[in-house]
């Protein structure tokens, strides 16, 4: 990935060009030290005289214009914009040209910039090391900070409730809100002149007079720390969708990854590129130059791989498709930039600014193209739909042929804030991480879109997610990486979390089955079949593989787990495969088609305990006895060999069922079936072992069965604790039956037992 750079040589500022700004439209502006503010269209680099400061209107303006900002979420002609100056005024004003308000002596000294936030307040700072929040009528709210230094530069925290800022050597977060304390740290060994934090992967990156950039995440932490450059950063901006960022020096434009390795480095000779702006969607960066010009660089050679092929965006609208197997070549050209791209499943996904491309594999030649309204930020795919995400629209599910599925309605959420890390879709449900409650992961149907009665909730913010990608509904799971990232799993359709790493970076679930890889404390580790943590908990272990890698560093992402290829991507950009056992796949295959024989087989001729107890859990899910019987012998658990025995040679269904349900750890389900079935005294004797004695009283009055048995094993509980009774209702239980007849209770329990054989017989 690079940029591809242009420039308008013919046209450009007088005099230095210090800001640039992207409107909701995509329309360049520029403004510099002439005086002037210059609107550039980044496709042909046509440039228009949109604001004149020396014309009539302006006279009374004095001293030049330093930054300006559009106000978020604004179309048409009634733009807001706001325009700092060196004598510490401010304006307000609409695209058209007309002044809304102008606010004189707004700080003592120039104003060095403004930025408005999304809920339309705007914040200004200067030399005079104030910090003041307007209203977007130019009414001041509040003067937030007062220090005896210059503020050089400020950004809104993406929830807008703090405001990031930068004076001298140090970046401070200041809470909007009144008592919560401040953070601050020093960045650079030099005066920090430019900071950014992006909405998206909530990062903070930073470039200073030490002739270096850096990342930090919100607390401070240093998470990348460039080697100086020749000459001093004079600019950073991060892209919309937090994958990248752009840095700006003398003579230099570098595309750098979000953990600060480098895609691109280009010489622009135009000066030194004073500020950097995205567009929306990500694809063009405008830099401020030294001499008066505007640089363009559009982002291109992005590229993508998917089994045998490889995708690769050679120019802005055309694409480069590539057979690596039969070396076939082809190139397509759109009519409109190409702005996103994905490519799993057999399926191609291009959309553009106004279009959105599927091209199937078996067929390149005719792809279904439907019109979308806005630009897209990005794209999720299962087997059966995938998912475009709207800045507008929101959530459009589609199947392959381009019909729009459902367009499911979430309140709360800023769809161009939307990391791709906390949106997961699969063939029946899409998660997606609360926007107001970063704690909570809310569920859709994908058919209907409608919410369903179902919500995750942690302790901590939940960072990413990811749905496994089964084709049994009943199977589906919903892994999740928290704040401390640790790796946890949970079913969907009941809550019960399970904890299976600590010290996180990455996670995937494999395409088809459900097999997990994490990279975890350094190590690539394997769940063969993690689901088998809600049959028995002590398989949790037995089908984990861990493999230590040298090649594995910090920070490093899983791009794709297709079949038994993984694909890493370490911290310094580097490309590392690794590769997962294939017997786990052929095993899972089996499993489904139900060819259990087969499985054994399998198992048999490997000789892996992890490939044994993977099967043990496939079948115990599957309800298959026999098999779960020799696959549990295999990993020598003769505890749980003997109660599946036990299981597999009582005749009555329900009462396996009920058995299985409690060798799965849950009673409360063992006891609904045993007393839909009539089964009362092995319901109140489930409770009895548990020492729930309350439940298995009120079972025992409630179908007036076994009352003298429940106090004779509560009687006979504390004589060996040497307790005396302190539940009332067994102490009237007591009085009422007055003594308990041990041969009569010992004769019932006989009778029960027989009664119970001779039904399930």
């Amino acid at each position: 990935m690079r940029f591809k750079i242009k420039v308008n040589e013919n046209t450009k500022h007088l005099e230095i060009c210090t800001s640039v700004r992207w409107s909701i439209n995509n329309e360049a502006y520029s403004l510099s030290d002439d005086n002037t503010i210059l609107k550039w269209d980044p496709n042909s680099l046509e440039v228009t005289l949109c604001i004149q400061f020396q014309c009539t209107k302006f006279i009374d303006l004095e001293g030049f214009g330093t930054d300006f900002d559009f106000l978020p979420g604004q179309r048409g002609l009634n733009d807001l914009i706001a325009i700092s100056y060196s004598d510490g005024s401010f304006q307000i004003m609409q695209k058209s040209g007309k002044i809304e308000k102008k606010v004189a002596d707004a700080h003592k000294g120039a104003i060095v910039q403004l930025k408005w936030s999304l809920d339309g307040s705007l914040v200004t700072c200067g030399e005079d090391g104030a910090i003041k929040i307007w209203s977007k009528q130019g009414i001041i709210r509040s003067n937030i900070i007062q220090i005896d230094k210059p503020i050089y530069c400020i950004v809104w925290s993406p929830d807008n409730d703090a405001i990031l800022y930068s004076s001298d050597k140090m970046i401070y977060i200041k809470p909007i809100q009144a008592g919560q304390k401040q953070i601050q740290w020093k960045a650079h060994d030099g005066v920090v002149l430019k900071v950014d934090w992006n909405s998206t992967n909530n990062l903070i990156l930073s470039c200073g007079e030490d002739c270096k950039y850096k990342v930090f995440d919100t607390y401070g932490r240093l998470l990348f720390a460039s080697a100086p450059y020749d000459y001093v950063i004079t600019s950073i901006a991060w892209s919309p969708n937090g994958d990248y960022f752009a840095v700006g020096a003398y003579d230099m434009l570098r595309l750098c990854d979000r953990t600060g390795w480098t895609h691109s480095f280009h010489k622009t000779n135009q000066g030194s590129l004073m500020s950097i702006a995205w567009t929306s969607d990500g694809t063009i960066c405008a830099g401020a130059a030294g001499n008066g010009t505007v640089v363009f660089g559009h982002v291109v050679e992005r590229s993508i791989t998917y089994d045998k092929w490889e995708i690769t965006l050679t120019e802005d609208n055309k694409i480069h498709i590539i057979d690596l197997i039969d070396e076939m070549n082809n190139e397509f050209d759109f009519k409109e930039r190409v702005i996103n791209m994905s490519m799993k499943y057999n399926n191609l996904i291009i959309s553009t600014s106004a279009h959105c491309y599927i091209y199937s594999f078996k067929n390149w030649n005719t792809p279904y193209i439907f019109d979308i309204r806005d630009a897209v930020s990005q794209i999720s795919q299962s087997s059966n739909y995938f998912c475009l995400v709207e800045i507008t629209q929101g959530l459009m599910i589609y199947n392959y042929e381009g019909k729009l599925i459902s367009n499911p309605k979430i309140q709360g959420t800023k769809f161009e804030h939307l990391s791709h890390k906390k949106l997961a879709i699969s063939n029946d449900v899409l998660a997606i991480v609360d926007g107001g409650n970063n704690k909570q992961v809310k569920f859709f149907e994908m058919n209907s879109g409608k919410p369903l009665n179902f919500i995750v909730e942690h302790s901590l913010e939940i960072l990413e997610i990811h749905l496994n990608q089964t084709e049994i509904v009943g199977e589906r799971k919903i892994a999740f990486v928290d704040q401390n990232h640790d790796l946890h799993i949970t079913p969907i359709y009941k809550k019960d979390i399970v904890k299976l790493a600590a010290m996180t970076d990455a996670f995937l679930w494999n395409e088809k089955y459900d097999m997990l890889v994490a990279l975890s404390d350094q190590r690539f580790v394997t769940w063969y079949y993690p689901t088998a943590v809600y049959v028995d908990r002590d398989l949790l272990e037995q089908v984990k593989v861990m493999k230590e890698s040298a090649d594995l560093t910090r920070n490093s992402t899983i791009l794709s787990f297709q079949d038994i290829n993984v694909q890493i991507r370490r911290k310094d950009g580097a490309i590392v495969n690794q590769s997962v056992s294939p017997y786990p796949s052929l095993l899972f295959e089996f499993c489904e088609k139900g060819r259990w024989e087969k499985a054994i087989k399998l198992c048999r001729y490997v000789k892996e305990s992890t490939l044994w107890a993977a099967l043990a859990g496939l079948s115990l899910q599957f309800k298959e006895l026999n098999t779960a019987e020799i696959a549990l012998a295999a990993i020598e658990a003769a505890d749980k060999v003997v109660y599946i025995t036990k299981i597999i040679n009582l005749g009555s269904e329900p009462l396996k069922n009920a058995m299985l349900a409690i060798f799965f750890k849950k009673p409360q389900e063992a006891e609904s079936i045993y007393i839909q079935n009539k089964y009362y005294y092995r319901a109140i004797k489930l409770n009895i072992k548990l020492y729930k004695w309350e439940r298995a009283l009120e079972l025992a009055l409630q179908y007036n069965v076994h009352q003298d048995t429940v106090l004779y094993y509560r009687q006979k509980y504390l004589t060996s604790a040497g307790q005396e009774e302190t539940l009332r209702k067994y102490q009237k239980l007591a009085q009422d039956i007055k003594k308990v007849d041990e041969a009569a209770v010992k004769e019932k329990i006989k009778a029960e037992k027989a009664r119970l054989e001779g039904k399930a017989a």
